[in-house]
């Protein structure tokens, strides 16, 4: 599990404008007359993504795959797709940045009111749900609830009534202890909001912001902020206007590595196991490590001088094989952009 993500540079800033202050749709809204004549029914006939993504062999392999597998799931390209940094928490209280690995989200746009959900991480468990903005939610796989969710809340913003095919897949699993839900919710929105907003408009970063804080008040809305607007080499105070206030935090600039240790084994004997692990590191020349959560879980983010990372580890992975214990995951950080649109 060990290694080094490139962090993407920011798309920049998202349109200026204000809260809203009623429920004003997020999304376009139309304006002229109506036309009149026969409604099309159906997906909406898309180009592909720039170059054909799928088969562009100098993209990266994780937005490849995503292109391809909503294409072989559902039978057309995406319009759009996504990329979404895992994000995580500092040891400074307020400040969040974002991680070096991401989250994909494709979309294509339909007209049918029909929602076609996909992810590699649920190959058996796809499927097509119809989309209604209000009212009880139809069965869905439990994998595809919060996804469901998120659609029925963009649709009332005005993103997608018509429905859409989405497909999304992350570069970590759940065991590397990064929040997933707070990235994939940001790929899929950003994915979405885009294929259902104007040609060359940038989708509403602070807008889609507000609309997940509503719709899903169960994730963390600083990992979410962190997601939309973080910078390369910096952490973001989230609670500071629009955009947040932007810091320096670069550990690789003054010499130091950022890595998540992540511990294997039984639920029950994780806290235990993580603190043996840290009390490992900081005795092997580790400056200092804390939860990338809100609360303590399976992983720790270690920072550290650069000249002990081997020590760290083989103090660490020692210890563990000493004792029989599975020896925990070192995963390196970079500290990376915020979400973007992968052409």
């Amino acid at each position: 599990m060990t290694g080094t993500r490139a962090g993407s540079p920011p798309t920049g800033s998202p349109p200026a404008g204000s809260a809203p202050t009623g429920p004003t749709p997020l999304g376009p809204v139309p304006v002229g007359p109506v036309p009149v004549g026969p409604v099309p029914v159906g997906p909406v006939p898309v180009a592909p993504v720039p170059a054909d993504l799928a088969r562009r062999a100098t993209a990266d392999p994780l937005f490849r795959l995503v292109a391809y597998a909503l294409e072989a799931a559902h039978g057309r390209p995406p319009a759009a797709v996504w990329s979404a940094p895992y994000a995580f928490h500092l040891s400074s209280p307020g400040l969040v940045a974002a991680a070096g690995w991401p989250v994909a989200a494709a979309a294509a746009p339909r007209t049918d009111g029909l929602v076609r959900l996909s992810s590699l991480g649920h190959p058996a468990d796809s499927c097509d749900l119809p989309l209604t903005p209000d009212g009880p939610s139809p069965a869905a796989p439990a994998w595809a609830v919060r996804p469901y969710a998120l659609l029925r809340a963009l649709a009332r913003a005005g993103y997608g009534r018509g429905g859409s095919d989405l497909h999304f897949q992350g570069s970590l699993t759940e065991a590397a202890g990064l929040a997933t839900a707070e990235p994939a919710d940001c790929a899929m929105a950003l994915a979405v909001a885009d294929v259902h907003t104007p040609a060359g408009t940038e989708p509403d970063r602070d807008g889609l912001a507000r609309l997940l804080a509503r719709a899903l008040p169960d994730g963390d809305d600083a990992l979410r902020r962190a997601v939309l607007f973080a910078r390369p080499g910096q952490a973001l105070q989230p609670d500071t206007g629009e955009e947040g206030r932007h810091v320096d935090f670069d550990p690789a600039a003054s010499g130091k590595r950022l890595v998540l240790l992540a511990v294997r084994g039984e639920p029950a004997d994780r806290a235990a196991e993580l603190a043996r692990a840290v009390a490992r590191a900081r005795r092997a020349g580790a400056l200092s490590a804390w939860p990338p959560g809100r609360r303590p879980g399976r992983s720790v983010l270690v920072l550290l001088p650069a000249s002990r990372l081997t020590a760290v580890r083989a103090a660490v992975a020692e210890d563990f094989r000493d004792r029989g214990r599975p020896v925990p995951r070192f995963l390196n950080i970079a500290v990376a952009g915020a979400a973007r649109r992968e052409e």
